[in-house]
């Protein structure tokens, strides 16, 4: 290894290192979102370190062939602590503040939505159900009136030929229908007394 890639080695670890404490700060910032739940906590640990571990490598790959020496682990210390003396309290405004700009912008186009998209839906939906409800009132109407013409004869028909019926007769479907009506009374009477019951 030529002193050129020792000294580029170096330098692309330092700045790794800083990487590293920049990545970890921010990792550590969304932990307060799941660190009540344990499984996933251990296994979004070990993601998070997987991912840099092999990150930092390939890095280092790229540069020198992925030969790991002392002085590479210190230059990647180095760097974490350089972030953590001169930028962590920094880099930990700036991202409170990314946090906030994101969360603004969110909520701004969560509200877009609701009143550009979700809102007229609502309303197209509702005039609509208003609509059809008010074309079936209409229709039903428009049916009870037809049926009504259709069955006045029948009934004038009917009414007639009971008129010429003998008193006899006449009494018979009285009988009839004051036996009805006495049954029907009885079993309601019956359902209400049964309802209370059951409950």
């Amino acid at each position: 290894m030529t002193l050129s890639v020792q000294f580029l080695t170096m330098i692309t670890m330092v700045l790794s290192g800083l990487y590293l404490g920049v990545v970890l700060e921010t990792f550590r910032r969304f932990t307060i979102y799941w660190k009540r739940k344990i499984v996933l906590t251990y296994f979004l640990e070990v993601c998070f370190w997987l991912t840099q571990t092999l990150i930092i490598f390939y890095v280092l790959y790229r540069i020198n062939a992925g030969e790991i020496r002392f002085y590479v682990i210190l230059a990647c210390l180095l760097g974490f602590s350089i972030y953590q003396v001169f930028a962590a309290k920094l880099y930990k405004a700036l991202l409170e503040q990314i946090i906030r700009i994101i969360a603004a912008i969110y909520r701004f186009c969560e509200r877009l939505v609701q009143v550009l998209i979700i809102t007229p839906v609502i309303w197209i939906v509702m005039a609509l159900v208003t609509l059809l409800l008010g074309i079936f009132r209409l229709l039903s109407k428009v049916l009870l009136f037809t049926l009504k013409l259709l069955f006045a004869p029948i009934w004038w028909i009917l009414k007639g030929i009971y008129n010429l019926l003998p008193q006899k007769i006449k009494n018979y479907f009285l009988q009839i229908a004051g036996f009805y009506s006495k049954m029907k009374n009885i079993v309601n009477k019956w359902l209400k007394e049964i309802r209370p019951k059951r409950r």
